[in-house]
């Protein structure tokens, strides 16, 4: 190696220790201060009560007779679901998909309002569907503690209040994901902690805060807060005719 690309090699040592080093400081400082093991409860009768105690206080049967719900996720994703037939248009950039959640087969996906076939339509199917399942999740998903596939567990906190552990141990597009959710004096959701696949600290917790009731009924998140980032979701309709 030259001098000169010796000198060279340095610079851009540097600028990449330069760019990284304060990430990876970061990122140990959220690590130890954030990062918990997966608490461990007891499932039956206890841990079911108390997550029927959450639905209740959600109103959960006017949530179950919403046949629509529409949605904007961070100003990026727009969302109208037909519960009805379980069907979900979705909107990003210049792409817009009607998922059919029955028969994936059955989607259509558009680009500039023109209908695309073979790869590209099955990757934007993909990717409309990861994204539904993601941010349809930061809106409904405490309606989704008795779907198929979840196990309730009910956790001891070190103050003394009860606490809900729910693990999807199938569906979705991250199964074995795990949330403990913190609940108020009524059994409404205030927060939960995560324990999943695609986040690299274990225990990061989330607000469920800023609820609003729709014409349905229905009672829906519009902002979650993330450590410091805020997940906004505006544009909420929930009807039942």
């Amino acid at each position: 190696m030259t001098k000169k690309s010796k000198k060279i090699f340095k610079i851009i040592t540097g600028i990449i220790i330069f760019l990284t080093l304060p990430s990876f400081l970061f990122f140990g400082f959220l690590f130890f201060k954030y990062d918990e093991d997966l608490p461990e409860g007891v499932q039956g009768d206890e841990a079911d009560a108390l997550a029927y105690n959450m639905l209740d206080a959600l109103d959960y049967d006017a949530f179950k007779n919403t046949d629509y719900i529409e949605w904007t996720f961070k100003k990026r994703r727009h969302y109208e679901w037909d519960k009805v037939k379980n069907t979900c248009e979705v909107y990003w950039k210049e792409f817009k998909v009607n998922l059919d959640l029955n028969d994936h087969s059955k989607s259509k996906a558009y680009i500039h309002s023109f209908k695309v076939e073979s790869d590209i339509s099955e990757d934007l199917i993909a990717k409309a569907l990861n994204y539904f399942n993601n941010d349809s999740f930061w809106v409904v998903a405490p309606y989704t503690i008795f779907d198929d596939g979840t196990e309730r567990r009910l956790v001891k906190l070190k103050n003394g209040d009860e606490a809900l552990l729910v693990t999807y141990t199938s569906g979705g597009s991250t199964p074995g994901d795990s949330y403990l959710w913190l609940l108020d004096s009524t059994g409404k959701p205030t927060s939960f902690k995560m324990w999943t696949s695609i986040l690299p600290i274990d225990g990061l917790e989330a607000s469920w805060s800023d609820w609003i009731t729709t014409k349905s009924g229905a009672q829906l998140p519009t902002f979650h807060k993330l450590l410091v980032l805020g997940l906004e979701i505006t544009h909420i309709k929930g009807t039942n005719d």
